[in-house]
């Protein structure tokens, strides 16, 4: 038995996966499986999976149906035989000291999750990115309360998001009945019923895994119908948990009210842009819509932003005006568009 599962679902990633895949088999620790799933890809992506298989017996490749990347994971989950898991996007890579350093501290603490920092390189043309660290000082946290009081400091660095920058206890995973939901944006709701109850967490402020964004295919490149509708919902699973919690401290309060208006101001470039197929009226209205909502009222007294471009940003959205804010909405998808180095910079220091 393994002491690690990796699982990675893949899907039309024929260009990547081989990066990929090859920083998991040159991780210097050796005790673990890789499970990829490819969901019924129509390019070359299961069958370079498969060729990996063949050459390297810890791998391991389950063909299905297309079904999504949550499915996908959940299905892997089911057939893992490690005693931690970790969760792997095909198109990204890992830093060869990834899964040692983890298991370690894992071990060493008794954790249930163990967490690193993590990059995000946001390629704007072929050969160049933008590379963002994100990562918080190192701690393994004493209690429940602890993680809980201090939970704020790693949302507001991106650390309890995604699943790929953690080691989790398998065992903790299926005595809770955690899955990933069948839905787009399915790492937050199953991070927050990991985190909900969670016992031992532990933090190293290394960093190892590397994010690719941009890529042209991807998802976060496209326009999103019900994106605004999904961060609605995500606002409140935030809320939801820290009233469980009963976290209500004013540093926590901020987070959560300026995590959502700087995800209003994404709804509303994602609407502006020209990929949204609406038309301009029914821009107008969907923006009316968001300006209205009390929840962004309240955002936008709490909220403390830390960059001068995002002061500006929830400056427009105080006056309520439709017609700025579609204007800013415009601006901001034309320097996404024209200048992607520009706008990751901003993006990484909003």
């Amino acid at each position: 038995m393994p002491q690690i599962s990796v699982i990675m679902p893949a899907y039309r990633v024929e260009a990547y996966i081989g990066r990929a895949v090859k920083s998991v088999l040159d991780q210097r620790f050796r005790d673990f499986e890789l499970i990829i799933v490819d969901d019924g890809s129509p390019d070359r992506t299961g069958a370079l999976a498969d060729e990996f298989a063949a050459g390297d017996p810890r791998v391991r490749v389950i063909h299905q149906a297309n079904a999504g990347a949550p499915l996908a994971r959940n299905r892997a989950m089911a057939q893992a035989s490690g005693k931690y898991f970790f969760f792997m996007d095909a198109d990204d890579w890992a830093e060869p000291d990834m899964l040692g350093d983890l298991f370690a501290l894992a071990e060493e603490n008794g954790l249930d999750a163990a967490v690193a920092g993590f990059y995000i390189d946001t390629y704007y043309d072929e050969t160049h990115f933008h590379r963002q660290l994100l990562n918080v000082p190192a701690q393994v946290f004493p209690s429940r309360e602890a993680f809980r009081r201090a939970a704020w400091r790693l949302f507001d660095k991106n650390q309890l998001y995604p699943p790929w920058n953690k080691l989790f206890r398998a065992d903790y995973i299926r005595e809770n009945h955690i899955e990933f939901p069948d839905t787009f944006w399915d790492d937050l709701p199953f991070n927050l019923a990991v985190f909900r109850d969670i016992e031992r967490v532990g933090v190293t402020d290394r960093a190892y895994y590397h994010f690719i964004r941009a890529r042209a295919e991807s998802e976060g490149a496209r326009y999103r119908e019900g994106m605004y509708e999904k961060r609605e919902e995500e606002h409140r699973w935030m809320l939801e948990l820290y009233a469980h919690w009963g976290a209500s401290d004013p540093d926590s309060e901020e987070m959560l009210q300026r995590r959502y208006a700087e995800r209003v101001v994404g709804c509303v470039e994602n609407v502006a842009g020209p990929r949204c197929p609406l038309s301009r009226r029914e821009k107008r209205e969907k923006i009316r819509e968001m300006l209205e909502n009390p929840a962004l009222s309240r955002a936008l007294a709490v909220a403390r932003p830390r960059s001068a471009a995002m002061k500006l940003l929830m400056l427009s959205l105080k006056t309520r005006s439709v017609s700025l804010v579609l204007l800013e909405g415009e601006f901001i998808s034309f320097v996404k568009r024209r200048w992607g180095g520009i706008f990751a910079k901003l993006r990484a220091n909003r």
